[in-house]
């Protein structure tokens, strides 16, 4: 039963030299990339840009700032 052996990680061989975990990790890894360069390239559009400015997300980041800052502080102690 190879669907139950825990030494096969994902490679069916049955090796457990964990080429299946490495190669998922690999595809993770792209899959965010891919996002935060998507996330990227919709942010850069200009019309975009003007409906989060009406918006008023920079407000919203302006006035969590503060508080992060106060986060950080009582962490550090």
């Amino acid at each position: 039963m190879e669907l139950l052996d825990a030494n096969t990680n994902g490679t069916g061989n049955g090796i457990g030299n964990g080429i299946g975990t490495d190669k998922d990790t690999l595809y993770m890894l792209g899959g965010v990339a891919l996002m935060i360069f998507g996330a990227g390239l919709v942010l850069s559009n200009p019309a975009v840009r003007r409906y989060l400015s009406q918006m008023g997300v920079g407000n919203m980041a302006h006035a969590a700032l503060p508080d992060f800052e106060r986060y950080l502080k009582l962490r550090a102690m």
